[in-house]
This record gives structure tokens, C-alpha cells and sequence, in this order.
């Protein structure tokens, strides 16, 4: 991988293999790999990180998911193709990667209670807490699209 700043691997390799080693944790974890790249598409869409976006676009694709899936995700409160789970799980994932703009809101944590219980919303919100990480980086790092 190139960058077209600091080649961050090199430079922390401790806290970069940490910081893979939780992201390789959660694809294992019970919430489901492609439900997961779904979480992590709409937060590197978010944050602006074509690195990321174009990894878990593609993670997405290779995966099987509907291309209109895809294609809307951004648009995803008006779009039919996204159930109350995975919306009660996009709501979460963009309040917590906006937090300058306040905490979540409670009516959005309640929804999300209604799909999910305690461990799933930890690994949930784990899960974006470590594709924040990943966008800071790659947004700041620049790495370079393969």
C-alpha cells in the first residue's frame, strides 16, 4: 500500500496490527460480515474516505448484494431496499460518527433496542467506533485506491 503522507503501518506497527486485529474480531462476530460492510460503507460515506469506500463497496459486491442496495445506501431512509433492522443500525452508526453534533438520541437508541440486545449493540457500536479509526486514518493517510 502506498500513501501519499506517512506510510502509518511503518511508523506504529504496534497500534496498527491492535487496531486490525479488533477489525478482524468484529468480521467474526455475530452480526454478520455483510451486514457489518454495509455498517462500514455508510460510515467511510459519511466520513468522505474513498479508501474505504471503495474496499467495502467492493466487499459488498463480491458478497452478492443487490447493486440498487448499494446504489441507494446513501439515500437510505427513502429507499425500500434497507429493513428496520439495518436502518435502526445505520441511524446508530451516523449519530455515533456525528457526534460533534450531540449524543444519539434517545428515540434512536430505542430503535436500535428493538433489533438488537446488549451484546450486539456493543459490538455494534464498536464496529463504528473502528471504521472511524480506519477513516481518520485513511482520509488523513491517504492511501493510495489499489
Amino acid at each position: 500500500m502506498k500513501f501519499h503522507r506517512v506510510d502509518y503501518p511503518k511508523h506504529v506497527p504496534v497500534a496498527f496490527k491492535g487496531l486490525y486485529a479488533a477489525s478482524t474480531a468484529l468480521h467474526e462476530g455475530t452480526l454478520g460480515k455483510a451486514f457489518l460492510e454495509l455498517v462500514f460503507l455508510r460510515v467511510s460515506q459519511v466520513n468522505g474516505c474513498a479508501y474505504c469506500m471503495d474496499m467495502h463497496a467492493g466487499a459488498l459486491r463480491r458478497a452478492g448484494i443487490e447493486p440498487r442496495k448499494l446504489d441507494t445506501l446513501a439515500g437510505w431512509r427513502d429507499s425500500r431496499f434497507f429493513d428496520a433492522r439495518e436502518r435502526a443500525a445505520l441511524a446508530w452508526a451516523e449519530q455515533l460518527t456525528t457526534l460533534p453534533s450531540g449524543a444519539p438520541a434517545d428515540a434512536t437508541y430505542d430503535a436500535l433496542r428493538g433489533h438488537f440486545d446488549d451484546p450486539a449493540i456493543a459490538e455494534l457500536t464498536m464496529a463504528v467506533a473502528a471504521i472511524n479509526a480506519w477513516n481518520r486514518l485513511g482520509v488523513g493517510m491517504q492511501p493510495e485506491l489499489a
